[in-house]
């Protein structure tokens, strides 16, 4: 793997800096998806069991190996664990065995806890650890795991997340978590680098783009990778895969990145703001079946 496109996680797991999402993905185009992006270079593929596509994600996988020649182990493959799985160790164990299968595989790369559940997440934290040591997933982490949550973890854990998969784009730096991140060796990894497409005619960005004559889409996952991000923009489209592959031949200068930066209005795309974690801990999964939002 070429090492200007990877990064080492904490325990010497190499991972690529740019990967695939799949949110939203319907079963028949992520499986098409999938394949394409192997095809156009893509090695880490990022799913989760609440996008119910694993299954897609799994079959792509295998065209795409057949496609190209590509082993299991030259790719990168993330999904994550199920709130309503967190929180007890055997139901949690079970799920992922129906993951693994869903997925045409017996390990994965990165296993993630999807989000902090209240009162559940630590003990779902001691499944995945074991998880790890049994070598059904490679590395562990979180998603959506603020300062207060990655505390509370470090204080329960034997093992340090590898990986914490945050919301991070020009709209929102979370800057706290972000700190606490670097500063304990926790990769940081961003979903909906692009915002969701809402910076695509932003002014400040379309110059700088311009300038290195670059898409906005380009400059925006540039910005994230020089802050030390992995980042997993979606498309569908082969073309605009390839362009948002090909972020590694220009550099944004000191002005150009606090000129993007200035962008902020820590705002949270999605739902996230309105879910009280602490105070609700049984309709996580309600919520969420009812905005379809995770």
């Amino acid at each position: 793997m070429d090492e200007s496109k990877s990064i080492k996680l904490n325990n010497g797991l190499t991972m690529p800096k740019v990967g695939l999402g799949v949110w939203k993905s319907s079963n028949e185009e992520t499986s098409n998806m999938v394949a394409t992006a192997m095809e156009n270079g893509y090695r880490l593929f990022d799913t989760a069991k609440q996008y119910g596509n694993e299954a897609a994600v799994g079959a792509g996988l295998t065209s795409g190996m057949q496609k190209t020649g590509l082993n299991r182990s030259d790719l990168f493959l993330t999904t994550k664990i199920f709130n309503g799985d967190q929180g007890n160790y055997d139901k949690l164990r079970e799920a992922v065995n129906g993951q693994l299968k869903r997925l045409q595989t017996d390990y994965v790369d990165l296993l993630l806890l999807h989000w902090p559940v209240f009162d559940k997440y630590t003990e779902s934290w001691r499944a995945l650890e074991d998880i790890y040591h049994d070598g059904q997933a490679k590395a562990i982490g979180v998603c959506n795991f603020n300062v207060e949550h990655l505390t509370n973890l470090l204080d329960h854990a034997r093992i340090k997340p590898m990986v914490n998969q945050i919301e991070f784009n020009p709209r929102i730096h979370q800057p706290d978590t972000v700190a606490f991140c670097q500063g304990n060796a926790i990769q940081l990894e961003a979903w909906s680098p692009l915002g969701n497409g809402q910076l695509l005619s932003e002014p400040v960005i379309k110059k700088i783009a311009d300038d290195h004559d670059k898409s906005v889409a380009q400059v925006e996952l540039r910005w994230e990778l020089q802050q030390g991000f992995v980042v997993i923009p979606k498309s569908t489209h082969a073309e605009r895969m390839r362009e948002n592959m090909d972020v590694f031949n220009f550099t944004l200068t000191p002005d150009e990145m606090e000129a993007i930066a200035e962008l902020d209005q820590e705002k949270h795309s999605i739902w996230y703001d309105k879910f009280k974690w602490s105070g609700n801990p049984d309709g996580v999964d309600d919520y969420i079946a009812k905005t379809n939002a995770f």
